[in-house]
């Protein structure tokens, strides 16, 4: 099975955290357009997604096989039936088990297909709502720059606090530099937009615009 993917060396790692199956063949792109050249591949993943009407007018001209694309909400915009959607930010993309969304059985299956030739499994989450794990990681960072911002700590304080006391992989501000900040405040917004506790703090977004 030939899948085709659109990385970045960090994440290209993160993918290949379990090993992979001798029956893929894997080829790595660093260009979008570069899609075009496969048009027999089984499937395309771009893990470096942005929502932009070139990119998606891009994808969506793809031969009609399972797109893969990362988004921190399960359904951030409409997506054609054969489109899937990951939780593919910096350092959840390691974990065994891959946070997805689709409305197609059919594409459901085939992704499952797909992510077994990486020895990870997926987790499937109903539309209208963020990715867990992204939801509770953006909510953890905003707190930390609550406590920054109230002067009760440093970064580096925090961190190691959240490290030591939680056993977490990363301190928040750790977490926020690999994720990127753009990407938390851009969730937490549309949360927002529902509940008014996830709305950002003042220095997270001063932070991000910089």
């Amino acid at each position: 099975m030939t899948v085709v993917i659109l990385a970045n060396e960090e994440l290209k790692q993160e993918l290949m955290a379990q090993g992979s199956q001798s029956s893929v063949m894997i080829h790595w792109i660093e260009h979008i357009e570069q899609f075009n050249n496969y048009p027999d591949a089984a499937a395309y993943i771009d893990l470096l997604f942005t929502s932009d009407e070139k990119r998606m007018a891009l994808l969506k001209k793809l031969p009609v096989r399972p797109i893969i694309i990362t988004t921190f909400n399960s359904n951030q915009q409409p997506l054609p039936l054969h489109f899937v959607s990951i939780n593919g930010w910096p350092t959840f993309l390691k974990r065994p088990v891959v946070e997805a969304h689709c409305d197609d059985d059919e594409i459901k299956k085939s992704a499952g297909v797909i992510f077994s030739l990486f020895n990870k499994t997926i987790s499937w989450i109903a539309g209208g709502s963020a990715f867990p794990t992204a939801r509770v990681v953006a909510m953890i960072i905003n707190e930390a720059y609550f406590t920054l911002e109230e002067q009760v700590s440093t970064k580096e304080e925090i961190d190691l606090a959240m490290k030591l006391g939680t056993n977490y992989p990363y301190g928040p501000f750790e977490w926020s530099e690999k994720i990127g900040l753009s990407k938390i405040v851009s969730l937490l917004e549309s949360l927002a937009t529902e509940k008014k506790l996830y709305a950002p703090a003042p220095l997270l977004k001063l932070e991000a615009a910089q």
